[in-house]
């Protein structure tokens, strides 16, 4: 069963939530927050990667811009992460003001440093996969 842990801060009047669902070694994570939650961004990583991100449309012809928030806290946690990462966001305040978009960045910095501390701790599966060697296929 896949496990799910979740990491919150709160400023300027709002909060930011991560939920990170563990999946062998590979790792699920949900960034949202504010008052809309939605999936605005997906980010994708792994050792052997680049990070690569989607944004989805948002309103009068542009895209949301979530991924700046799953940037900063890719950045915190990469080097420590046990497999693949896959990175929803969507976080949306309404009438944000200058010091709220200042603060959603040491927020998720807060995030991923929380994320950090708990993946230091924390035992990943290790089950390796099998595969076929030497020429053997499925019977």
């Amino acid at each position: 069963m896949e496990e799910i842990k979740r990491f919150l801060v709160t400023q300027e009047a709002f909060t930011v939530q991560a939920n990170v669902q563990v999946i062998g070694k590979d790792l699920l994570m949900t960034i949202t927050g504010g008052n809309v939650a939605h999936i605005g961004t997906v980010t994708t990583f792994s050792k052997e990667t680049k990070a690569q991100t989607i944004r989805f449309p948002s309103h009068d012809g542009r895209f949301h811009k979530d991924d700046v928030l799953a940037q900063a806290l890719l950045d915190i946690i990469k080097d420590e992460l046990p497999g693949n990462c896959v990175i929803t966001s969507g976080v949306h305040v309404d009438h944000i003001t200058n010091a709220q978009i200042h603060a959603s960045f040491s927020m998720a910095e807060s995030l991923g440093q929380q994320m950090l501390a708990w993946m230091q701790n924390h035992h990943f599966d290790n089950e390796k996969p099998l595969y076929y060697t030497n020429g053997e296929k499925p019977s």
